[in-house]
């Protein structure tokens, strides 16, 4: 079984990454890892939650750390402001006591004190890329000099719209680089930007198309759409359930399921588009640090949030696709941990249920819903 101290990282890292008490590698970084230390592009699928950030994170930061290279100056591009400072606040963790500036770039925030930070030098800039592509109009940051580009959850820019924004950006920075290309799925138009970026990458494929995380126990209910705010607040009922993140298809749903629970006393919170950065970020800290129970999202939210010890997913809605279910309940069970996940289906949302079965290729568990009283 390999450890991360087979990998020959600088002693910062090992250092940090022995007070995050990380011990054994996930399979996404004992593949990952070693060509992307070697200076080759890799091309990497990896089911969310399966550690890719310090998969990716780790080689990015040793290139940094290594006395023996010069100038190094990366650039990580993701598709969402919460991934971004995701992102960013852990590889600030795994640095440890490098002194590497890392600096979030994203929108809904001040545009001026992300150019002063910039201003003052920067070692990895984490984007979304149309923050990223007005510093870029503004003059305010130059990508002449970056040695390794990360492109992370590629599918999501997809989903997005985001993939001329980042064939954009790609135009900006030096032919000769190293690239690391990170996505949950790969479907077509993914292959072809990846071709278009990637110099004789290493190909690592651990996410078959619609896999869940194994310790994810899933669970079916039935139920009327006009009952699902009653049953969930049942199902809280029970005290074991510290934190549960609830996922609406839509911003008005969001609110009047929050506004619902919190009219049941149940401490809540929401996270949408509609809200402001600052209202987004305060709500996720919150959550984090227990203030409230249950954080209802859109999909917005449903990659790039990264909950310890998240206890429940509940998919209010039934999901669209099936990829769009696999990142939502992904956001529990993470980094081999165990996690549970219902899913509320109304006859309605029923073929949507059964698209997600096909492509799982197994059909989820049936719970008894429990005796509602009327509210």
């Amino acid at each position: 079984m390999a450890t991360f101290a087979d990998f020959g990282l600088r002693p910062q890292l090992v250092r940090a990454l022995q007070k995050l008490q990380f011990t054994e590698p996930t399979p996404i970084q004992v593949a990952s890892i070693p060509p992307a230390l070697q200076g080759r592009d890799v091309m990497a699928s990896a089911v969310t939650g399966s550690g890719k950030t310090a998969a990716f994170g780790l080689p990015l930061l040793n290139a940094h750390l290594d006395p023996d290279r010069k100038q190094q100056r990366s650039l990580v591009v993701v598709p969402t402001r919460e991934l971004a400072a995701q992102i960013a606040s852990h590889l600030k963790a795994l640095s440890g006591d490098s002194g590497l500036r890392i600096v979030a770039v994203y929108g809904g925030v001040n545009f001026g004190g992300q150019r002063q930070e910039l201003k003052r030098g920067v070692d990895i800039i984490v984007a979304t890329p149309g923050r990223l592509l007005d510093h870029l109009t503004q003059k305010t940051v130059s990508l002449a000099g970056i040695t390794c580009l990360v492109l992370d959850e590629a599918d999501r820019m997809l989903d997005m719209g985001f993939l001329p924004a980042v064939r954009r950006i790609v135009k900006a920075l030096p032919a000769k680089r190293q690239t690391l290309f990170f996505s949950a799925t790969i479907p077509n138009e993914i292959k072809t930007l990846a071709k278009e970026m990637l110099v004789d990458p290493v190909r690592i494929d651990l996410s078959p198309p619609a896999r869940t995380a194994s310790g994810v126990t899933q669970t079916i209910y039935a139920i009327d759409q006009n009952q699902k705010t009653d049953l969930l607040v049942e199902l809280l009922k029970n005290n074991a359930i510290f934190s549960a993140l609830a996922f609406t298809r839509t911003k008005a749903r969001a609110n009047r399921l929050a506004d619902a629970l919190s009219k049941h006393k149940i401490p809540t919170e929401r996270i949408h588009g509609n809200r402001s950065q600052g209202q987004r970020t305060r709500a996720l800290a919150d959550f984090k640090q227990g203030k409230y129970r249950v954080l209802v999202a859109t999909d917005l939210a449903a990659r790039g949030i990264d909950i310890t010890d998240l206890d429940l997913v509940v998919n209010y809605d039934v999901p669209l696709a099936p990829d769009d279910y696999v990142h939502r309940i992904g956001r529990t069970a993470r980094a081999q941990a165990t996690g549970d996940a219902i899913t509320f289906v109304s006859r309605e949302e029923r073929p949507q249920l059964a698209q997600i079965e096909r492509a799982l290729g197994t059909k989820l568990d049936r719970a008894e819903v429990p005796t509602l009283r009327r509210r």
